[in-house]
């Protein structure tokens, strides 16, 4: 078993079924919260799922679903539960006898929170599809990358930010309901609605007018010179974004930029070639030059790390934003609570047996 639960959800159990993605990282924020989370593999699974981070703090039983027994023994363990999560595509727990409507009715109470690409309902509902679809159709894909080509930007738009949070959102805040209320309802998380969610802002900007259907030629999308990355003379890449007037200002004369910098910078069609004086001027020094003058003031400068190198980072590591576990350097929870903070619980070796599952949730 893992550590002692600490957090704001202490006391709050929480049913899992075993996937990949997005289901699983909501299960983790809702175990490093506090809440109590079994997770439900099929047998054989455990030694081959690629999550030894996003598993950590919920020990795992196995079941068999299709088998009569076990799927009895699982409904009695949500039985004692104030939420599930599953990530299958729709159709799949109904058939086999674990959907909403059978569940809610033994368990009123019960949030049973679906996480999937397409959501529920919708012509492509029972289609396959990963992050890069179902950020697609959203209109985040096709902005985002360079003018030849939309980039994938990892799945951190789709599963994570579009999918796994927007689930994460949805059952606290139907979890709240059923204290109020003592009925419990399903939460429909689709990853293509989240994204639009994520989208609001270039929505903002669109309705008024200040949007271009075109990659590479908006504030936020490396348009902006003043929101970019640029390589300094060792081919390392810094991160500029002083996008308000004051700190594009400091920015300016620390690199060196003319005054007309401020006109330049003003009307888009100018962009490009501003863009190139600043890429011009930060290529004469090497990174560490640029960052002794720039990081630690308000010219929004920054070093682009890559995964090793942020764990070391003396800001990451003064707030103890890495954990370390079953040794294994990993993100710590978040966010942070003053009155009950949490704690990252190393992910149980062994297998909980399902029988000691349901008498320890039940008894």
């Amino acid at each position: 078993m893992p550590a002692p639960a600490k957090g704001p959800l202490v006391g709050i159990r929480v049913v899992e079924f075993v996937g990949l993605g997005p289901a699983p990282f909501a299960a983790m924020q809702f175990a490093d919260m506090g809440a109590d989370v079994i997770r439900i593999a099929r047998p054989g699974a455990v030694p081959t799922l690629p999550d030894p981070i996003s598993g950590r703090g919920r020990p795992t039983v196995e079941a068999d679903l299709k088998n009569t027994e076990d799927a009895e023994m699982v409904r009695k363990l949500v039985d004692g539960a104030d939420a599930l999560i599953e990530g299958f595509r729709p159709g799949v727990m109904e058939r086999l006898g674990l959907g909403p409507e059978p569940l809610l009715e033994r368990n009123p109470r019960l949030v049973y929170g679906r996480m999937t690409g397409w959501g529920q309902t919708g012509p492509l509902a029972n289609h396959a599809g990963h992050d890069i679809n179902f950020i697609a159709i959203t209109g985040a894909l096709a902005a985002i990358g360079p003018v030849d080509r939309p980039l994938p930007p990892l799945n951190l738009v789709g599963d994570f930010g579009g999918g796994a949070m927007f689930l994460v959102s949805g059952m606290l805040a139907a979890l709240l309901s059923a204290q109020r209320t003592g009925a419990g309802q399903v939460v429909d998380a689709a990853i293509c609605d989240g994204t639009i969610q994520l989208m609001s802002m270039a929505h903002d900007l669109a309705a008024s007018g200040g949007w271009r259907a075109q990659r590479d030629a908006n504030l936020l999308d490396g348009g902006a010179p003043y929101y970019g990355a640029y390589a300094c003379a060792d081919g390392v890449h810094i991160a500029v974004g002083p996008i308000e007037p004051q700190f594009f200002e400091l920015f300016r004369q620390t690199v060196g930029l003319d005054v007309s910098a401020h006109a330049l910078r003003a009307d888009p069609r100018n962009w490009p070639a501003l863009k190139e004086k600043i890429a011009t001027l930060i290529s004469t020094r090497p990174s560490s030059e640029w960052l002794a003058l720039l990081e630690h003031s308000d010219a929004c400068v920054s070093p682009v790390l890559d995964l090793h190198q942020a764990v070391l980072h003396p800001h990451l590591v003064a707030r103890e934003s890495f954990v370390e576990l079953d040794g294994l350097t990993q993100p710590a929870p978040a966010p942070r609570f003053s009155d009950t903070p949490t704690e990252a619980r190393a992910r149980p070796h062994d297998l909980l047996p399902l029988t000691e599952a349901v008498e320890m949730w039940n008894n």
